[in-house]
């Protein structure tokens, strides 16, 4: 493998890097170089900015993986080797990841709006919502790791729609009860590729070796 294959993880709302863990670890031990960063910047707008200042560090144009919410963050970077959604929001001009989700979105039910503004999810619901196939040991981690999310991210609108002009694959969990896999399969239309897994919200967690295989094949 090319020792300077890079690769930059994405999270979503209510995530952070930690969740990554097993699938980065796998990548790295394959020689893979991968960076995670930490999102809640307080916009999407900053959220991206960290984001792009994580691929302009990197060595050679990376992979980027967008995961549900990270979906909208990837679409607005630059200098990117090929964008990789996994459950995640595929914007067009215009677009947020609430408009796509609509108010009807699956994971709502399952959030809780704390008196601060922010929301959680709440954690007895955490494992049906996102981790419906990860063992009862992995779920529990995921959900000991989730935080609060303060609004306003997912209303935000890319400024540049980048898998307009930059190769990229669309990874359509069929057992979501997060993101609706209908809706899934619409937004993975705009990629150049799709690929159907059977799986709930979270793959990077319930098969990250699965995961690790589709990257390391861009």
């Amino acid at each position: 493998m090319n020792q300077q294959t890079e690769v930059v993880l994405v999270h979503g709302l209510w995530h952070q890097p930690a969740h990554f863990d097993q699938l980065a670890d796998d990548l790295r031990r394959l020689g893979a170089t991968v960076h995670v960063p930490r999102l809640h910047r307080g916009s999407l707008a900053a959220d991206t900015a960290v984001v792009q200042e994580t691929v302009d560090g990197c060595l050679a144009p990376p992979v980027v993986l967008g995961h549900s919410y990270g979906g909208s963050v990837i679409t607005g970077l630059e200098r990117v080797r090929h964008l990789m959604y996994v459950a995640a929001f595929v914007p067009a001009a215009g677009e947020s990841g609430a408009i796509l989700g609509g108010p009807s979105a699956l994971v709502n039910d399952a959030i809780r709006h704390n008196e601060d503004g922010s929301t959680s999810i709440q954690p007895e619901r955490a494992r049906e919502v996102l981790y419906a196939d990860c063992s009862a040991a992995d779920s529990a981690r995921a959900t000991s790791l989730l935080v609060p999310q303060q609004p306003g991210h997912g209303r935000g609108v890319p400024s540049r729609i980048a898998w307009q002009t930059t190769e990229s694959t669309y990874i359509h969990c069929e057992q979501d009860k997060a993101l609706s896999p209908i809706l899934q399969e619409r937004m993975a239309g705009r990629c150049t590729k799709a690929v159907s897994l059977n799986s709930s919200h979270s793959p990077f967690i319930s098969q990250p070796k699965w995961l690790t295989k589709r990257i390391l094949e861009i």
